[in-house]
C-alpha cells in the first residue's frame, strides 16, 4: 500500500490491519518529506474487518484484500456474511474489491484444517461463494488462477517472497458493490 501511495499521489490510499507490528515502520514513513520517502496520501489504520471505523464508511473505490490470514482469509475464502459487510460498508457504491488468496496445500495445511477451508474450486466460486458475497452486497465478476510467472506483477511484498514457492496456488477473485 506505501509503495502505490508514493506512485500515485494523486489518491488517497489507507491501510487496515488489527496487527500493530507491521504498521510500525512504514506508519514512520508516511510522515517524511515526500523527497525522503513520505506519503501524505496515506494512512495507517488498526482495525479489524468486524469493527472497521464508520468514518470509513463508503470511502473506497477499491479495496484490496492480499494474502489475506487467519480470521479475515476464513473470512474471504468461506465468505462469512459479517466481515463480507464490513468490506461492504467502506465501500462506495461503484466500488471494486480485489482478492488475491495465497495457499500451500502441505505448508499451510495446519492453517488450512484450523481454519476449516475448503478448496476454491470453480464450481465453489461460481456457486456457493458467488451468493455468499452476494447476501453481502458484494458481486464476484472475475475469479482466477494465477501462474508462478505473474506473481511479480502483484506488486507486493508477499507476491515476491512467495516467488519461488510453485506448489502455492494464488487465486485473484474480483467483485463489484452491488
Amino acid at each position: 500500500m506505501y509503495r502505490s501511495a508514493r506512485c500515485n499521489p494523486t489518491r488517497f490510499f489507507v491501510g487496515i490491519d488489527p496487527n500493530t507490528r507491521p504498521l510500525q515502520k512504514v506508519s514512520q514513513k508516511i510522515y517524511r518529506r515526500s523527497a525522503k520517502g513520505g506519503a501524505p496520501n496515506a494512512l495507517f489504520i488498526q482495525a479489524s474487518v468486524d469493527d472497521l471505523p464508520q468514518e470509513l464508511n463508503g470511502i473506497a473505490n477499491e479495496v484490496h484484500v492480499h494474502f489475506p490470514w487467519g480470521s479475515l482469509l476464513r473470512a474471504v475464502e468461506l465468505g462469512e456474511l459479517n466481515a463480507l459487510k464490513g468490506i461492504r460498508r467502506v465501500c462506495a457504491s461503484t466500488a471494486v474489491l480485489k482478492l488475491t488468496i495465497g495457499l500451500d496445500e502441505n505448508r499451510d495445511s495446519a492453517e488450512i484444517q484450523r481454519l476449516g477451508l475448503q478448496p476454491l474450486s470453480p464450481d465453489f466460486l461460481s456457486g456457493q461463494l458467488h451468493e455468499r458475497y452476494l447476501a453481502a452486497g458484494l458481486e464476484i465478476i472475475e475469479h482466477t488462477s494465477i501462474a508462478p510467472v505473474d506473481w511479480p506483477g502483484l506488486g507486493t511484498s508477499w507476491a515476491k517472497r512467495l516467488q519461488d514457492r510453485h506448489t502455492r496456488q494464488i487465486t485473484f477473485l474480483i467483485a463489484k458493490a452491488v
